[in-house]
């Protein structure tokens, strides 16, 4: 479900005059000789990519610290959130995923970290009965790569996963993480990237498929993400409503019949 003008600005505005601060205490932090303008909402990210080109690492420290932004606290946990959950899921008790908020950045060309077709579930747990919300930072092109998704795919239930890194670039956990018969489900399901803009308020169930898109533009794609999940759904309820990778569960120990060990069999 896509909700245009969800938010009002006035609360994604102080999230980027946060960012722009950060970034700002970087570039004092790294000496250089570098200008910041004053903070304006369309060019809170000023600097950010030179930032990441002189060092990558940079900008790793930029996304450990946005998340810990408190505008971005509050609006992770605003009572809007709980009660659309409670509109979508009747008699639902709703529950915040810890580690399961965050801005993600993905960096111009940066496919390394993109994420594949996937489900949320695999990577979060806490819940099969759950909600993605997703909202962009800066107005989403085509060019930026918006992210892909898979409406009604979330009627196959979860899907099973095997480990892999089929870009053979290193990934780990959540990010290795393949669908198998992957082509089989996307050929049933039309797909749909909406392009969308600060305030703007995309909300996915958990088991929906979607991916990143590709960006080729120059400038980061900053969204938001925060994951609601039911804690009266049963699946859940009978694990403890544990986390998944990030938390440090393995979710093969979790959900065996789901993990495959050998993708071809």
């Amino acid at each position: 479900m896509v909700v245009p003008d969800f938010y009002d600005l006035g609360k994604i505005t102080p999230i980027q005059k946060g960012i722009h601060d950060i970034i700002g205490q970087v570039i004092l932090r790294s000496g250089l000789a570098i200008k910041q303008d004053p903070f304006h909402p369309t060019e809170f990210d000023q600097h950010f990519t030179d930032l990441i080109q002189i060092d990558r690492a940079w900008g790793g420290d930029i996304y450990d610290a946005v998340k810990q932004i408190p505008a971005f606290i509050r609006l992770v946990a605003d009572i809007s959130h709980e009660n659309i959950f409670k509109q979508i899921r009747q008699a639902a008790l709703p529950g915040i995923a810890a580690g399961g908020y965050g801005i993600r950045i993905d960096n111009p060309h940066e496919d390394r970290f993109r994420a594949m077709w996937h489900q949320e579930y695999p990577a979060q747990l806490r819940s099969l009965d759950g909600l993605v919300f997703w909202s962009p930072l800066a107005p989403i092109t085509e060019e930026m790569g918006p992210v892909r998704f898979c409406p009604g795919s979330h009627h196959e239930g979860p899907l099973p996963v095997y480990n892999a890194d089929p870009e053979r670039a290193g990934r780990a956990g959540a990010y290795a993480l393949k669908i198998k018969d992957e082509s089989k489900f996307l050929e049933k399901f039309s797909e749909i990237s909406p392009l969308t803009k600060p305030g703007d308020l995309v909300i996915i169930d958990f088991l929906v498929l979607h991916a990143s898109g590709f960006n080729r533009s120059k400038r980061a794609r900053w969204s938001m993400q925060f994951r609601y999940f039911n804690f009266c759904e049963p699946t859940g309820r009978s694990y403890g409503w544990k986390g998944s990778f990030a938390a440090g569960t393995d979710f093969s120990v979790i959900h065996p019949e789901l993990f495959v060990e050998n993708p071809h069999q």
